[in-house]
């Protein structure tokens, strides 16, 4: 969770609540030493900020271990 001063806020607050928005983690504010929090009330789907690789696996992950992983270690 990000902790940021109350001064913090006043100039990034627009910037700090799309943050909030885009990832649902939650801001802590600090105060005068009290603690505010800013959270979002919907939940975050947070399979929407995954980035495509399409290089990665897709399939079964039991499929791998009938694949033979030989290593050469002819090391020097």
């Amino acid at each position: 969770m990000k902790t940021v001063t109350a001064t913090e806020l006043r100039g990034n607050i627009y910037k700090l609540l799309e943050e909030v928005l885009a990832t649902g983690v939650p801001i802590e504010i600090n105060k005068g030493g009290k603690k505010l929090r800013i959270v979002p009330v919907e939940n975050v789907d947070k399979f929407n900020n995954l980035v495509y690789r399409p290089d990665a696996i897709q399939g079964d992950p039991d499929d791998l271990i009938d694949i033979p992983w030989e290593v050469n270690l002819d090391l020097p």
